[in-house]
């Protein structure tokens, strides 16, 4: 038996989503039927009703919530409660306790950033508005801990039923905001620093710079071929972003786009690894910028690019997924907060996005990310002992749901950068355990 069929009494775009989702997830054929006649009549294919009554005996009953076949935002009441040692929400009648279907759909669509919200100091959907946050759920894969439990539902009505079986995957992913701290800064810009140091009197900070630009001591941000090595060594296949901005702002403080060194670590790096665009700040601001930095990165690289990951975590809904297909950048890796760690869609698989305003299915394939170095340092102030802790507890949680665990590390962490000690140290450990 290698086929589902869900009973509905309407069909939905909404609910049409759902379907192709637990399709792509359960690895099987998932089809939706508004024929009750049909539906009690078929034969050798599990079933589901999503409805507000049984209609057959070996069907599974999912009472269904409004959300689905609904064809605006609203605001929606959503109350959590305990169910088998996690949380749901959308309590319902039926064979599994709540509405599984919208549960998920209103977590990875995040129809909550739809609605009125507050934003943080960056401009950005604040994480303390979510859900996942007030309930004590944000450090969870939840959308996958709910599937793994359906599943075995599933197999209990249906033990003949072809589920496929997923497997924990890591990939670590760079974000190449600034690639040296002082080689190829230009001299405006190196000046500008050493007249910084002289007059703080940080005699040996300046000598080190100083040093660094005449190439007698290796960059702190330089961390590349220690990379490559780990890489090698465990046998790990990442993605590199890169912010290409031609313009310099308060965020956007990359090395200059033409400078001919960093056109080289661009190729090499591609030429070895799977590269995506980090689109600058200044492009949430300035959309035609997003094409400019796009055909930027294609020049210099000699490659089509389809994957981006936003400069940070700077994206609205709709309107930056909108352009990013728009531009045939077709896989984000955004979908996390630059906040805090954790799962922003509550989910560690990738899913395509569904856009809540024009209410279709897109082909942006979303691959969600639950730890970047960046928020542990800045935002959550952990060491680096404390940050691996955290990085445990995500890939056990990730591990124990067979899902995907996506990192974010910058090229800083990783170097020789004072500010920085033992950041590289950390990262090692982690992949050596995660690896072997």
């Amino acid at each position: 038996m290698n086929s589902v069929l869900v009973f509905s009494h309407s069909i939905t775009s909404r609910l049409q989503y759902i379907i192709d989702f637990f399709s792509q997830y359960y690895g099987l054929s998932w089809k939706l039927t508004s024929d009750e006649e049909r539906f009690i009549n078929a034969t050798n294919t599990g079933k589901i009703n999503y409805g507000y009554h049984r209609i057959d005996a070996s069907e599974i009953f999912i009472h269904s919530h409004a959300l689905l076949f609904e064809s605006s935002v609203r605001q929606v009441k959503v109350e959590c409660f305990e169910r088998n040692h996690y949380k749901a929400f959308f309590k319902a009648e039926g064979d599994f306790g709540f509405d599984l279907f919208a549960g998920i759909f209103f977590l990875i669509t995040r129809y909550e950033e739809y609605l009125p919200f507050k934003k943080d100091v960056y401009g950005r959907y604040a994480h303390e508005n979510s859900v996942a946050f007030k309930e004590n759920f944000l450090h969870l894969p939840l959308v996958n801990i709910w599937l793994e439990d359906f599943k075995k539902l599933l197999k209990e009505k249906n033990p003949s039923l072809a589920i496929q079986n997923c497997s924990f995957s890591f990939l670590p992913t760079y974000d190449i905001d600034i690639a040296w701290s002082f080689r190829n800064k230009g001299l405006q810009r190196n000046f500008g620093g050493i007249i910084q140091l002289l007059f703080k009197g940080q005699v040996r900070k300046l000598v080190h710079r100083i040093q660094v630009i005449r190439r007698k001591k290796q960059d702190p941000f330089d961390s590349y071929e220690w990379m490559a090595r780990l890489h090698e060594q465990f046998n790990v296949k990442p993605i590199y972003f890169f912010l290409v901005a031609k313009e310099k702002g308060k965020y956007d403080k990359n090395i200059d786009v033409t400078n001919s060194e960093y056109q080289q670590l661009v190729r090499n790096i591609a030429t070895s690894y799977s590269i995506g665009l980090h689109p600058s700040w200044a492009s949430g601001d300035v959309p035609s910028l997003l094409t400019k930095e796009k055909a930027t990165l294609e020049q210099i690289s000699n490659q089509r690019i389809n994957k981006s990951r936003q400069h940070y975590i700077r994206f609205t809904l709709p309107y930056t997924y909108r352009k990013l297909i728009a531009l045939d950048l077709t896989n984000d890796y955004s979908m996390g907060y630059g906040s805090i760690n954790g799962f922003r869609g509550s989910i560690a698989s990738s899913y395509y996005w569904y856009d809540l305003k024009n209410e279709e299915k897109t082909r942006l394939l979303i691959h969600p990310f639950c730890f970047m170095d960046a928020n542990s340092y800045y935002e959550q102030k952990l060491s680096p002992e404390l940050a691996f802790e955290e990085l445990m507890q995500y890939y056990k949680a990730v591990k124990s749901v067979n899902g995907v665990m996506i990192t974010i590390w910058h090229n800083n962490f990783l170097g020789a950068d004072e500010e920085f000690a033992g950041w590289n140290e950390l990262y090692q450990k982690f992949i050596s355990l995660v690896k072997n």
